[in-house]
């Protein structure tokens, strides 16, 4: 008889998801379809209690009904080692209220499977994890001066600017020689996050889309093209790019090739890289989409292999507790 699992989704709320495109919905229905039982919460109902973590949140089921697609049953505060996967799925902001999570999800039990492991979540953030990675990024600063950005793009004509932990398309710019307008754009990105902002050589590949890459457990299942819009350098599908069909190019056989060792060491199991041309640009680790689209163009279910390498890795886990008592 196939063993079924409690799994708990850290996640925004049902009711700001969009079911047509949403990788956290293709991937809880496909655990439904399983026969998984299904919990929700966000991270602001996450407590501790005596070294306990407990969250507040709604067991739940889904429907293929895309105006009203989610049930929830009553607010239950549930302790989290009771559960056999945590998945973490909320958005950024990359704040300190989603690195208390993590240091929350931490104090859970090694039979727990969090995926992805919270340490690396909150130590590998999207735009400076790829600096372990420097031969194979474009030109890069993340700087918070407003000079030696400006310097920045002197040196390499045209550049792209973006919130360090900004996410969909959000806050990116393109600067060239226009001195004052460039002066303006990095002075109001600056005032609007506070924090440092990334400077990236503007790739001009970009034209071609940028490429999600989904990687799980540090292999290769699907990539998507994004298209910017007419006029337009932002290819996230939330800032209207457009979805196309693609497979490994340019030299994203080898970025995922060295990508894998780092992502498996790391425990960041489902995982999309960004890549413009010849470029890794990004590695999101939070809340990776792109499922949906990838899907659509290529007739597979990412969501089945997903739950396939989740359900192995937790027999594994009941092995090795079975050992432990014997």
């Amino acid at each position: 008889m196939k063993k079924l699992f409690n799994i708990a989704i850290q996640m925004d709320p049902w009711s700001t998801i969009n079911p047509k495109g949403d990788s956290t919905y293709s991937l809880a229905l496909e655990a439904q379809k399983r026969g998984h039982k299904l919990f929700c919460y966000s991270p602001n109902n996450l407590s501790l209690e005596n070294n306990k973590v407990n969250a507040k949140g709604n067991f739940f089921t889904l429907s293929s009904n895309k105006t009203k697609f989610f049930s929830l049953k009553k607010i239950k505060k549930m302790n989290l080692n009771l559960m056999d996967v945590v998945l973490v799925r909320q958005d950024p902001p990359f704040n300190m209220n989603y690195i208390t999570a993590t240091y929350l999800l931490e104090k859970l039990s090694d039979k727990v499977l969090v995926i992805n492991n919270p340490k690396h979540i909150r130590d590998y953030p999207e735009k400076l994890s790829m600096f372990d990675f420097d031969k194979i990024i474009p030109p890069t600063l993340v700087s918070g001066d407003l000079q030696e950005i400006l310097q920045f793009n002197k040196k390499n004509k045209i550049s792209i600017i973006k919130p360090l932990y900004g996410n969909g398309g959000e806050g990116i710019e393109k600067i060239d020689s226009n001195k004052a307008r460039n002066k303006k754009l990095v002075n109001n990105l600056l005032k609007k996050y506070k924090l440092p902002i990334i400077v990236q050589k503007f790739i001009k590949e970009i034209s071609l889309g940028d490429r999600r890459i989904i990687l799980i457990d540090g292999e290769y299942v699907g990539s998507v093209a994004r298209i910017p819009a007419k006029n337009s350098i932002k290819a996230n599908f939330h800032a209207g790019g457009s979805a196309k069909k693609t497979n490994l190019v340019f030299r994203d056989k080898k970025i995922c090739n060295l990508l894998k060792p780092f992502l498996k060491k790391k425990g960041l199991f489902f995982v999309g890289i960004d890549t413009i041309g010849n470029y890794l640009t990004e590695i999101n680790v939070t809340s990776p989409t792109g499922i949906q689209e990838i899907n659509q163009l290529n007739n597979i279910k990412i969501e089945e292999l997903f739950w396939d390498k989740i359900e192995k890795k937790l027999k594994k886990i009941i092995k090795l507790l079975l050992r432990s008592y014997f």
